[in-house]
């Protein structure tokens, strides 16, 4: 039994948001069903909620194996052997309360979970940062990494716009999130007027990692993105990840987990149409199979959702439906996996976060992150690396672009200029929601008009100081919450970060680092 002092984590300023009370006199006279479509994170932890109360759901999902953006599935090399490969490399960062929750379930201790040591980022010609021995709580760490990181030499801190800086301290959720509308994260990185290299390193490629350019991502989700890993969280910003490939670690003991609360896992099917018969809806899979549901969870990807709800007229008003088809989709990212023939040189950072290196994000060794590619450089003496892009311009992907991300590997790594491909998989996909500068507001939330019918996802709008793969967890635990309180059934609690800055404290160190900055002979401004 958890007491009233629990926490999900090591921040004892965490924040707990009830589930919503059931509705009175809404208790059902048999268990309700409910179909979840899409078996991503969103899916999942919607199925988990649901299920863990009694409802009857089946979990639909058009791709062989769960997880969807962080799934994996097996492929055979050259000697026979299978091997894995995935979309991409993926953070389990220590404030993802939710997301870990999901997981607890399947791995109670988390112990198949591992700590990476440091995260280290790394500027073409310049420094390379790290977030290693930073102190995890507010304001010591804004304190230390500004005193220790060489992307913030203290000669350049006197042109940093102290009163936009603090600005990024003084947050209230959801509020920040409107109060960015229009305002892209470049435009609060020009206001800022950061170092180049700290703008580069310490914010940019944050921004990156909504697979989205800094220009048309939003600011808002940027000023939460700060607070959400850094300022606002003691945490800390080192994450873990899965000891095996995401199949095997996560997601086959959790589908394994949902089976035996009798959730009905239908993988490799697709949902084409979903029906309103009135008494109940009617969910048509491409194989002409139609099952019957009090409710469904919409868990797709973004064009998913918008095929769905054009193909279902009866659900919501004019002004809703405009505002599901006008959501936009992120860029083309490419993800390369290769299988070499010799390794990497010792020392090498199992992650590294790049900017300045042409196209090329992040590199990763895979073989000194899963069990199964440590298995495979331990047997043929190579490695296993992986190369990301995200956010590439249209037509792309092609050759041109694999040649320069090794172009760039080997400037990084010149110890594997002469090595072999021994196995590639190379994929490039454009199916990540785009948080650009639109309206926050006028984005789908979990609500939709047909009570009916909930949306979860990491494209889904959401209140809590949440992002990426724990956006779609706790978009998920929230859809499950109102279909269970519509039905008279209790919900489930979520965790997050504080949702106001930690404005006072963080602040005075802001300031008390900028303040011993070398002094700067005043020079006129230049207009233009």
């Amino acid at each position: 039994m958890r007491g009233p002092t629990w926490r999900p984590g090591l921040d004892r300023r965490a924040v707990r948001h009830p589930a919503r009370p059931p509705a009175p006199g809404g208790r059902a006279t048999r268990p309700p069903t409910v179909v979840v479509v899409g078996g991503g994170i969103a899916g999942l932890a919607a199925a988990t909620g649901l299920a863990e109360r009694g409802v009857r759901v089946t979990l639909v999902e058009r791709e062989d194996t769960l997880g969807g953006r962080v799934r994996s599935w097996p492929v055979t090399l050259p000697d026979g052997r299978t091997a894995a490969m995935s979309r991409g490399f993926h953070a389990f960062f220590r404030q993802y309360y939710n997301l870990r929750a999901l997981l607890r379930r399947s791995d109670p201790a988390l112990e198949r979970l591992g700590g990476v040591p440091d995260y280290p980022l790394r500027l073409a010609g310049g420094p390379t940062d790290s977030f290693a021995r930073i102190p995890r709580t507010p304001p010591l760490s804004v304190a230390a990494f500004v005193a220790r990181s060489p992307s913030f030499p203290l000669s350049a801190l006197r042109a940093v716009d102290v009163d936009a800086a603090l600005g990024l301290l003084d947050v209230s959720f959801p509020e920040t999130y409107a109060a960015s509308d229009g305002v892209s994260a470049a435009e609060v990185l020009d206001r800022l007027r950061f170092p180049d290299q700290a703008r580069h390193l310490a914010l940019e490629v944050f921004a990156r990692s909504f697979f989205a350019d800094p220009r048309d991502f939003s600011g808002g989700e940027l000023v939460a993105m700060f607070h959400t890993y850094f300022t606002g969280s003691a945490e800390g910003l080192l994450f873990d990840v899965p000891d095996a490939a995401y199949d095997v670690a996560l997601w086959q003991p959790l589908a394994a987990y949902l089976r035996r609360l009798g959730v009905q896992v239908l993988p490799g099917r697709e949902v084409v149409a979903i029906e309103d018969r009135g008494a109940e809806l009617a969910v048509r899979l491409g194989d002409e199979d139609v099952l019957a549901a009090d409710s469904v969870v919409l868990a797709t990807d973004r064009a998913c959702l918008q095929r769905l709800v054009a193909g279902a007229p009866w659900l919501g008003h004019g002004e809703w439906r405009a505002r599901v088809a006008a959501q936009r989709t992120a860029p083309p990212f490419a993800v390369w996996r290769l299988w070499l023939d010799q390794p990497a040189a010792s020392g090498t950072a199992p992650f590294l976060g790049t900017s300045g290196f042409g196209p090329l994000d992040n590199i990763s060794f895979v073989d000194r992150l899963e069990r199964e590619a440590a298995q495979w450089a331990a047997a043929s003496g190579g490695c296993v690396v992986e190369l990301h892009a995200y956010a590439l311009p249209p037509g792309s992907g092609g050759e041109a672009l694999r040649t320069e991300l090794l172009r760039q590997l080997h400037r990084v790594h010149p110890e594997l200029a002469g090595a072999r491909t021994i196995f590639e998989q190379w994929l490039v996909r454009d199916d990540c929601p785009l948080a650009g500068t639109d309206p926050w507001a006028g984005r789908p939330g979990v609500l939709t008009p047909d009570p009916r019918v909930v949306l979860a996802g990491d494209g889904i709008r959401c209140e809590h100081p949440v992002a990426l793969m724990e956006r779609a967890a706790t978009t998920g635990w929230l859809a499950a919450n109102e279909l269970l309180a519509a039905h008279g059934l209790a919900g489930h609690d979520v965790w997050t970060v504080p949702v106001r800055g930690r404005q006072q404290r963080v602040a005075h160190a802001l300031r008390s680092a900028l303040a011993r900055a070398p002094r700067r002979r005043h020079r006129p401004a230049h207009c233009s």
